[in-house]
């Protein structure tokens, strides 16, 4: 499942957690799915973070991080 499609079943289970009319078990599984989403979506976040920071070497030498769209 893509970030896309991960977000959007989120917002399903939200709409469906908040008409507040699913039974017990049947909110909780929702819960559930949709708190293995928001741990899924995180990861993909970060590791779309780490591809676009890049070290470069700073004034004293030592790695620098700087975001993607810095100028060198």
């Amino acid at each position: 499942m893509s970030f896309e499609e991960s977000m959007a079943r989120l917002d399903e289970i939200v709409q469906l957690l908040e008409k507040g009319d699913a039974p017990l078990e049947s909110a909780l599984e929702l819960f559930e799915e949709g708190t293995g989403l928001v741990a899924k979506c995180g990861k993909l976040l970060d590791s779309a973070e780490a591809r676009i920071v890049k070290l470069m070497k700073g004034k004293d030498g030592k790695p620098e991080e700087l975001q993607f769209d810095d100028e060198e």
